[in-house]
């Protein structure tokens, strides 16, 4: 039986690659530090949430409505960011969890919020894509969140 001795210098490398990987994970979700995210100097830094609802129903029921959307903006995103949104009409594609590639009119919520509140920004999001998800039938909202700097 032949043994295999790694040389100092790979097994180095493996083990500061594996340390690096192991950090970089949480450090990615939670990067949402003070720090401005840009170099200009203007602007305080802010998180934007984009949320991507589609309006097809997969069990095949009438599609979303405007009047139906924007009451469920009204009842429910509403009071949990009162302090300001976007909304915007949209159309896109995604392969559901048929394989089938489904094309449909979608709307695009953008919430902005500063950084020092993404921890009770978080769970609020997260009751929006849910309550959406049952009230209309959906399989996901897409969450998108980055960082920005914004100067009002």
């Amino acid at each position: 039986m032949k043994k295999t001795i790694m040389r100092p210098w790979r097994l180095t490398t493996a083990v500061l690659a594996s340390a690096l990987i192991g950090a970089a994970a949480p450090a990615a979700y939670g990067a949402f530090g003070d720090e401005a995210p840009v170099q200009s100097g203007r602007g305080t830094p802010y998180v934007e949430t984009s949320l991507m609802f589609g309006t097809v129903r997969p069990d095949g029921g009438a599609p979303v409505t405007d009047e139906q959307f924007h009451s469920f903006v009204d009842e429910v995103v509403t009071p949990l960011f009162p302090a300001g949104l976007t909304v915007q009409d949209g159309y896109g594609q995604y392969r559901d969890d048929n394989g089938v590639v489904e094309k449909e009119r979608s709307f695009e919520l953008v919430l902005l919020y500063p950084v020092a509140e993404y921890q009770d920004s978080d769970p609020k999001i997260e009751q929006i894509r849910s309550e959406y998800t049952k009230r209309f039938a959906q399989e996901s909202v897409l969450r998108i969140d980055d960082r920005s700097a914004v100067d009002f």
